[in-house]
C-alpha cells in the first residue's frame, strides 16, 4: 500500500495540473480579445481639403494631442494632392480628443468665416479615421475690437495676487455682493466659482464670451427674494488642467497612462481651509454647509464635483456644468464610494452637442450618486447645447433657483 499510494498522488496531481493548464488557457483565450481592445492604438488622419486665406502657410494641428501646443514641428500638416494638406496621427490610444487648426500660434487660429471663434473640434478614437476638414477663416483676418469693462458695480476685486500656499502660487479673487448688501446687516449664503475671469466682465473673459453671473443674479435675486455672494477664482492658464485634476491624467485619453500631475486635492484644500476662512472673517456670510456652494464648468465641474465629494461639511452643494470626465476617470469611482451623514446636493448640466460621450457620462455620475438614495439631484441637458460659457450662462438661472429651493 505505501508503494501504490505515491502513484495515486502523482496521477492525481498531474490530472489536476493539466486542468489547470486547461483552464488557464481557456481563461487566456477569453482574455486576449479584451486586452487588445483595451490597448488598441489607432491611426488619425486628417485633411484639409481647402483654406480660405493664407492657402500656402503651414499649418499645425493643435490640441489634447499634443498638450495645445500651437507650433509643434512634429505635427505639422504635409502637402497633399490637389493642392490639399494632412497629416496621419499613428499609435493614438482610444479615447476623446480636442483640437483646432493654426498657423503656428493662437492668434492665428481657425475660426468662422464671419470671424467668430469656432468650438473644439473633436474626435473619438475608437477605430482608425480618416476626416476632411475645412477652414472657413483665421482669426488673424479679423482684429478684434478692444473689450469692454462689463462688470456691475456689484463685482469686487478682492486681490490680484491672492495667496494660494498649497501650491505657492498666487491669484486673482473676485467677488460679488448683492445690491444693498453695504446698506444691511444680513449674512449670505456663498457660492464659490471656478474659472473667475470668465464670470463677471468681458474685458478679461476668454474668446468664448463671460458668464454675466452679475447681470443674472441682479435680475434673478430680484425676482426669487433669494441673494447670494459669488466668489470667482481665476483659473491658472496653463495650469488650468492640472489645479482642476484631483488625479493624475493624461492628455492622450482616459486609457493612456497619466503623463500629467493632478493639483486638484491641493486647489480644493485651498478652497476650503484658506479662501472660505477669509471670506468668512472679511463678509458677512452665512457659514455652514447647507449655506456654501460650489460651481464650475468642463474641468472646474470636475474639481468642485471633487471638492463637494471630499468635503460634505464644508459644502451642501455644487453645479457641475459639462464635467469633462474622460480626463479624470478615476472620479466615478470616487463617487461610488462616497458616503455622507447629509448627501449633499448635486445639479449636473450637460450639451448634447459638445461630445460624443458628455451625455453618457453625465448619465453615469448621475446613476450612481442616485443609488445613494439620499439627497437632492438635478439632471438638464440642453440638446443644443455646446462646450462654450454662452450656454451655461443660459444654463445658471434654473441651476440658481435650484440651489435657492426655488424649483
Amino acid at each position: 500500500m505505501n508503494q501504490i499510494t505515491p502513484s495515486i498522488n502523482l496521477v492525481l496531481s498531474l490530472k489536476i495540473n493539466m486542468m489547470k493548464m486547461k483552464y488557464s488557457w481557456l481563461l487566456l483565450f477569453f482574455l486576449i480579445p479584451f486586452c487588445f481592445k483595451i490597448q488598441a492604438q489607432f491611426s488619425v488622419r486628417f485633411v484639409i481639403t481647402d483654406v480660405a486665406t493664407k492657402k500656402n502657410d503651414d499649418i499645425y494641428l493643435s490640441g489634447t494631442f499634443n498638450n495645445w501646443n500651437p507650433k509643434d514641428e512634429n505635427f505639422k500638416l504635409k502637402p497633399f494632392a490637389g493642392g490639399r494638406k494632412s497629416i496621419v496621427l499613428k499609435d493614438i490610444p482610444v479615447g476623446n480628443y480636442a483640437f483646432k487648426f493654426t498657423r503656428g500660434s493662437f492668434d492665428k487660429v481657425e475660426c468662422m468665416a464671419d470671424g467668430r471663434d469656432i468650438s473644439d473640434r473633436l474626435v473619438e478614437v475608437n477605430t482608425d479615421i480618416s476626416q476632411e476638414i475645412t477652414i472657413a477663416g483665421w482669426k488673424d483676418d479679423y482684429p478684434e475690437r478692444p473689450k469692454r469693462y462689463s462688470a456691475s458695480p456689484q463685482v469686487k476685486i478682492i486681490d490680484t495676487a491672492f495667496d494660494i500656499p498649497q501650491l505657492n502660487r498666487k491669484r486673482r479673487i473676485w467677488i460679488y455682493l448683492p445690491k444693498g448688501y453695504s446698506a444691511s446687516t444680513k449674512t449670505y449664503p456663498v457660492l464659490y466659482m471656478q474659472d473667475g475671469q470668465n464670470l463677471f466682465n468681458e474685458q478679461t473673459a476668454g474668446s468664448a464670451g463671460e458668464w454675466g453671473i452679475d447681470e443674472c443674479l441682479d435680475t434673478l435675486c430680484k425676482q426669487l427674494n433669494k441673494d447670494c455672494i459669488v466668489v470667482g477664482i481665476d483659473h491658472g492658464g496653463d495650469k488650468r488642467m492640472k489645479e482642476y485634476a484631483p488625479f493624475d491624467f493624461s492628455i492622450k485619453g482616459n486609457l493612456a497612462p497619466p503623463d500629467q500631475i493632478g493639483e486638484g486635492k491641493q486647489y480644493a484644500e485651498f478652497i476650503v481651509k484658506t479662501l472660505k476662512p477669509f471670506i468668512d472673517t472679511k463678509y458677512r456670510t452665512k457659514k455652514g454647509r447647507v449655506n456654501t456652494f460650489i460651481a464650475g464648468s468642463s474641468m472646474g465641474g470636475v474639481i468642485s464635483e471633487y471638492a463637494l465629494i471630499h468635503y460634505p461639511e464644508t459644502f451642501g452643494a455644487a453645479g457641475i456644468f459639462s464635467p469633462a470626465y474622460w480626463i479624470v476617470p478615476n472620479l466615478f469611482l470616487e463617487a461610488d464610494q462616497f458616503e455622507a451623514k447629509e448627501l449633499p446636493r448635486f445639479y449636473f448640466y450637460a450639451g448634447g452637442k459638445e461630445s460624443n460621450t458628455m451625455v453618457s457620462d453625465l448619465d453615469k455620475m448621475y446613476d450612481i450618486l442616485s443609488k445613494k438614495k439620499r439627497g437632492d439631484l438635478n439632471r438638464t441637458i440642453n440638446p443644443l447645447g455646446e462646450h462654450k460659457e454662452k450656454y451655461w450662462q443660459q444654463a445658471f438661472p434654473a441651476f440658481f433657483a435650484w440651489l435657492m429651493n426655488m424649483e
